[in-house]
C-alpha cells in the first residue's frame, strides 16, 4: 500500500465505491534481508532493461510514451491513478466527491506530501498543475483539460474542480500524465530536472544509456523496496536479452524478440510474465494527403493484410488481433477483426477502382523492433496485391517524431499507441499525425463523454465502428505484456494498462 491513511472514496454521480490507492513495496526489507531488521543499511538496487529512451524528461512539451513510462507514478504522482484492473484509485487525493450533476469534483488531499525540492504539496500546487496544462503544455494530450471551467483552492488540503459540462472521461485522464502534480517552484527545467512528490527522484540521466532513480527518503507514504532503480536502454534486442543472461540487468521490461522467450521459459533462474497491454500496433494512414486520402486505397490496404500471418511472422504469434482502436480491457471493446477480412482479390479490385494503382506508398517506420520486424511483412503483403511500397526506417525518437508525427510527411507508418483509451487522441484531432478528425466522429466522442455510463459504452462502440468502416487506419495487433526477470523479483505487473512502468511495487523474495 502506498499509504495506510488512504481510504474508500465514493463518486456520487456514478454511485460507485472506489478503493483508495495501493501500489507500494513488493516486500518488506526486514523480511527479505536479515541485516535490515538489525538496523544496518543495505544496498537494494534493481536494473530494468527498456527500449525506447526519452528524448528529454518533459512530457508537458514532448509527445511519446517513453517519458511517462519512466517518470509517472515513480517520480510524478497525480490526485488519482489507475490500478492493474483499470480501476481509478486515490493518489495524492485521499478521497473525492462528485456532485449529482457530474460537474463539480471535490478532492480531499493528503496533508504530508512534499516535492523532491522540499516544498510541501498543497491544493495550491494542484490548482497550479491543472491550470498549467491549459496554459503551458504544448502536447496534444493537453486537450483532456479543456473541459475544466474553474479550479478553486478551498483549503490547503481541499480542492474543487468545476467542469464546463459532465465528462465521463475527465477523471480517468487525471490518472495519466495530464494529471501529474508539479511544484510551483520546480518547473524551470523539467526536461532535465523533474520535481515530483513520488517515491523516487531522478539522480542521473546518462543520455543514450540510462536513467538512475533514487529512493526519496522523505516520501510521504510507504517507501518502495529498492533504494535505487536504473532504467537502462537498449536499441538492440539481442543485447537486451544478453544483458539479463549476463546479470547486467535484473528485468527485461519490454521483450522485443518474443521468439527468444524459450531460452528463459525453461530456466529456473528466470520468470516470464505474459499479460495484455493498451498497445495497439497501428498501421497508420495519412488521411489528409497522398494516396491514402482515397477511401478505396485505405480499404484495399486493410483487405491486403493477413493479420494472423503477420503476427506469426513478426511477433512469434504472441499478439492479439483486435480490428479496432479499442483493446479488450476497455469497456467499449468489440471484436471488429471481421470488418476487413484478408481478401487479396478484393484488395486488387479496390486498388484498381481507386485510380491510384501506380502511386508509391511511403511506409516510414520508427527504428523500434516491432515496427522493423512487421514493416517488411506489411510491405511484402501489400506488394503481392499490386501496391508499390517504399520502406524507410527513421531513427526513433528524433527523426520519426519530426518527420511523421510532427510534419505528417508520410503515407503509412507503424507505431504502438500505448496511451490508455487513446482512440479520441489519435483520431479525434484533425491536426494529429493521422490527420483524421472527421466532424461526425468528433461529435460521437463529445456525445459519449456527456452521456450516461451505459450510453457512453454504446456510443463509443459506434465511434470505433466508424473508424473501422472508414478504414482510418489498420490495426495489426495488440502488443502483449512480455516481461522476463530474475526469479526472485516480485511485484511485476501482469498487465500494462497505464502509461507508467510502476517500479514502486517491485521487490525481492
Amino acid at each position: 500500500m502506498r499509504s495506510q491513511i488512504k481510504h474508500v472514496a465514493a463518486t456520487v454521480a456514478a454511485s460507485v465505491v472506489l478503493v483508495a490507492c495501493s501500489a507500494g513495496a513488493g516486500s518488506d526489507p526486514a523480511e527479505s534481508d536479515p541485516a535490515a531488521s538489525d538496523g544496518e543499511t543495505t544496498d537494494q538496487a534493481l536494473s530494468l532493461g527498456l527500449v525506447a529512451e526519452p528524448a528529454n524528461l518533459d512530457f508537458t512539451t514532448t509527445d511519446g510514451a517513453a517519458i511517462p513510462q519512466a517518470l509517472l507514478y515513480n517520480v510524478y504522482e497525480g490526485l488519482v491513478q489507475v490500478n492493474q484492473d483499470g480501476e481509478i484509485e486515490g493518489g495524492l487525493a485521499e478521497s473525492w466527491d462528485v456532485s449529482k450533476d457530474g460537474i463539480t469534483y471535490t478532492f480531499q488531499l493528503v496533508d504530508n506530501a512534499t516535492f523532491s525540492n522540499g516544498e510541501p504539496f498543497t491544493a495550491e500546487d494542484a490548482k497550479f498543475s491543472i491550470d498549467r496544462v491549459k496554459s503551458d503544455w504544448t502536447v496534444s494530450l493537453k486537450a483532456a483539460m479543456d473541459v475544466v471551467d474553474q479550479v478553486e483552492v478551498v483549503s490547503p488540503t481541499e480542492l474543487k474542480v468545476t467542469l464546463k459540462q459532465p465528462s465521463n472521461d475527465w477523471l480517468y485522464r487525471m490518472t495519466t500524465r495530464v494529471g501529474a502534480m508539479f511544484s510551483k517552484s520546480g518547473v524551470d527545467d523539467l526536461a532535465n530536472d523533474p520535481v515530483g512528490t513520488g517515491p523516487y527522484d531522478v539522480q542521473k540521466w546518462t543520455r543514450g544509456d540510462s536513467i538512475d532513480l533514487t529512493r526519496n527518503d522523505d516520501y510521504w507514504a510507504e517507501e518502495p523496496y529498492f533504494e535505487t532503480v536504473t532504467l537502462k536502454y537498449f536499441k538492440d534486442p539481442t543485447a537486451l536479452n544478453n544483458a539479463l543472461l549476463s546479470g547486467t540487468i535484473d528485468v527485461i521490461g519490454t521483450v522485443q524478440t518474443p521468439e527468444s522467450l524459450e531460452q528463459f521459459e525453461d530456466n529456473d533462474e528466470y520468470q516470464v510474465i505474459e499479460g495484455t497491454t493498451n498497445g495497439e500496433v497501428v498501421l497508420s494512414f495519412n488521411n489528409e494527403s497522398g494516396p491514402l486520402q482515397n477511401t478505396e486505397v485505405r480499404q484495399a490496404v486493410r483487405h491486403a493484410i493477413d493479420h494472423q500471418a503477420l503476427v506469426d511472422t513478426c511477433w512469434a504469434g504472441r499478439g492479439e488481433l483486435i480490428g479496432s482502436m479499442v483493446p479488450p480491457t476497455d469497456p467499449w471493446y468489440e471484436d471488429l477483426t471481421d470488418a476487413y477480412p484478408y481478401d487479396p482479390e478484393k484488395a486488387e479490385q479496390l486498388l484498381g477502382d481507386s485510380g491510384q494503382a501506380g502511386q508509391t506508398l511511403r511506409l516510414r517506420i520508427p527504428t523500434l523492433p516491432y515496427a522493423v520486424a512487421c514493416g517488411t511483412v506489411v510491405k511484402s503483403q501489400l506488394e503481392q496485391v499490386g501496391f508499390k511500397v517504399e520502406l524507410d526506417q527513421l531513427e526513433f525518437p528524433a527523426a520519426w517524431l519530426t518527420t511523421v508525427f510532427e510534419d505528417a510527411d508520410y503515407d503509412m507508418s507503424i507505431v504502438a499507441h500505448v496511451e490508455p483509451r487513446d482512440m479520441s487522441a489519435v483520431f479525434g484531432d484533425p491536426k494529429y499525425y493521422t490527420r483524421y478528425g472527421k466532424p461526425e466522429f468528433r461529435d460521437l466522442l463529445s456525445e459519449a463523454d456527456q452521456a450516461s455510463s451505459d450510453e457512453q459504452v454504446a456510443i463509443m462502440q459506434d465511434a470505433a465502428r466508424m473508424l473501422s468502416e472508414d478504414a482510418a487506419a489498420d490495426w495489426l495487433f495488440l502488443l502483449p505484456n512480455l516481461i522476463v526477470a530474475e526469479a526472485d523479483v516480485t511485484g511485476l505487473p501482469e498487465n500494462a494498462i497505464s502509461e507508467s512502468f510502476d517500479v514502486t511495487a517491485l521487490g525481492r523474495s
